[in-house]
């Protein structure tokens, strides 16, 4: 089953760039929204493995959606991609807990190396998970 990755951004053709870029040079089922508010309740219900969000959006911002994110799942990794990319900006989105900080405009290479090395991270983390349950389980 291949890896469900949801994107946001308020910005409809950083959206169809992404989606395409995902679509062509990755196996993994895409899920867009424009909408921050309806990003939340996506996130809520669905079962994502990774998120990418934009950091300036009206009405969310990428670091209250990366809070909600957590909040349901402790291990997914958010990426933020942002055109305003300051230190601060990157050390709180790392602080909460976002797996990189991706400054606009990036290379394609770019994000499809930090979207394998997420899909990565996540996949020894679900293992990790599954082997301490194991040990717990036999003593």
């Amino acid at each position: 089953m291949a890896e469900k990755i949801l994107i946001i951004d308020d910005e409809p053709d950083m959206l169809k760039l992404l989606s395409m870029i995902l679509r062509e040079k990755t196996p993994y089922e895409v899920f867009t929204t424009n909408n921050p508010i309806e990003a939340v309740e996506l996130v809520k219900r669905g079962e994502f493995d990774l998120i990418i969000t934009d950091l300036k959006m009206p009405g969310l911002d990428g670091l209250q959606l990366l809070e909600e994110a957590k909040k349901k799942d402790e291990d997914i990794p958010v990426i933020i991609i942002t055109a305003y990319g300051t230190i601060d900006a990157a050390t709180e989105a790392i602080k909460l807990g976002a797996f990189d900080f991706i400054t606009k405009p990036f290379k394609k290479e770019q994000i499809l190396f930090t979207i394998e090395k997420a899909i990565k991270w996540l996949k020894v983390q679900k293992e990790n998970r599954i082997l301490k349950e194991k040990l717990k389980s036999q003593s």
